[in-house]
């Protein structure tokens, strides 16, 4: 297989493997990785660090002219001003990472003049290698993948992500999971977003969605499921989503049944639907005391946490 993909997708597998090393190694005893606290429930180990110098070194030897954007390190390496950008979460999951839950990926990107145009995500715990190349198409190994072909939501797996973070806007989320709840076949919350997106673009899920997302956490998966047949915007259904910090991902027709459920709770939503939205959860659990600092609008989650590292956008 790789001798028929792009040489930049060949590194970035080489990189994505490298890490996918360290990673399972560091996972036989996970008990004796250092962890560090960058918030409140965001943590950071040494694997992580040694994950991104790895993919960094590896991506930087065979392209040094390229710039470099992240998680760990931001922008700190490679090029500045480049018009390729390589956009690298080396641990997608570090907190089931930590606990010893198999969910957790490397996530790479390559961006020309801020669009992606290949994409790596690979799961270590399975040797799982999802990648894209933009008008070539979607694959998993050597398999050709495309989105789902559900077509109504009652019967629709869908997978999201939880607000973990002070200054989440708990309850609006809680009142948008109710809302989708009854009207799918399930809700799952794995806490990898880019292995949600693989699994979209595979069709093992048939939508994602979540808050407050950074770039290195949708930039490859986003690819992964427009190259396979789907559809990504925010919540609003609006494809320029990528430093929206929200994202909404499914094949066309459940893309088409999810945007006017949650578009009423995206920061873009209109006036109107952001009041009858606080309206819903005021009648549903009204705040008080020391709660209602967390109840905010729906909007708020993500302008009140923090934005996120410089993008090369």
């Amino acid at each position: 297989m790789s001798s028929c993909l792009h040489p930049m997708l060949n590194v970035a597998i080489k990189a994505a493997r490298a890490a996918g090393a360290l990673i399972n190694r560091a996972a036989l005893d996970v008990e004796a990785v250092r962890v560090s606290q960058k918030q409140i429930n965001d943590f950071v180990t040494e694997v992580d660090q040694a994950a991104e110098q790895a993919i960094i070194d590896t991506l930087l030897t065979a392209y040094p002219s390229h710039g470099i954007l992240a998680e760990e390190s931001g922008s700190e390496r490679g090029a500045k001003n480049a018009d390729f950008v390589w956009i690298i979460d080396p641990l997608d999951g570090t907190t089931n990472f930590i606990h010893g839950f198999p969910v957790y990926g490397v996530s790479i990107a390559l961006a020309v003049k801020g669009r992606v145009e290949h994409a790596v995500v690979y799961d270590p715990t399975r040797n799982d290698l999802f990648t894209a190349t933009r008008g070539r198409g979607a694959f998993l190994n050597d398999r050709r993948i495309r989105v789902s072909k559900r077509t109504r939501l009652a019967e629709s797996l869908l997978s999201t992500g939880f607000p973990f973070r002070p200054g989440d806007d708990f309850k609006s989320y809680l009142r948008m999971m109710a809302d989708v709840m009854p009207r799918t076949a399930g809700l799952r919350r794995a806490g990898a977003a880019a292995l949600d997106l693989a699994y979209v673009a595979a069709g093992f899920t048939d939508g994602f969605f979540e808050a407050g997302l950074s770039i290195w956490d949708v930039a490859a998966g986003s690819l992964l499921v427009t190259e396979a047949g789907g559809l990504v915007g925010n919540f609003t259904g609006e494809a320029d989503f990528m430093e929206q910090r929200e994202c909404l991902a499914a094949n066309p027709r459940i893309y088409g049944q999810l945007v006017p459920i949650l578009g009423k709770y995206s920061k873009f939503a209109s006036a109107g639907d952001k009041a009858a939205v606080r309206q819903a959860i005021a009648e549903q659990e009204p705040a008080s005391g020391p709660d209602a600092a967390t109840s905010g609008t729906p909007d708020a989650s993500s302008d009140e946490r923090d934005s996120g590292s410089p993008s090369p956008f």
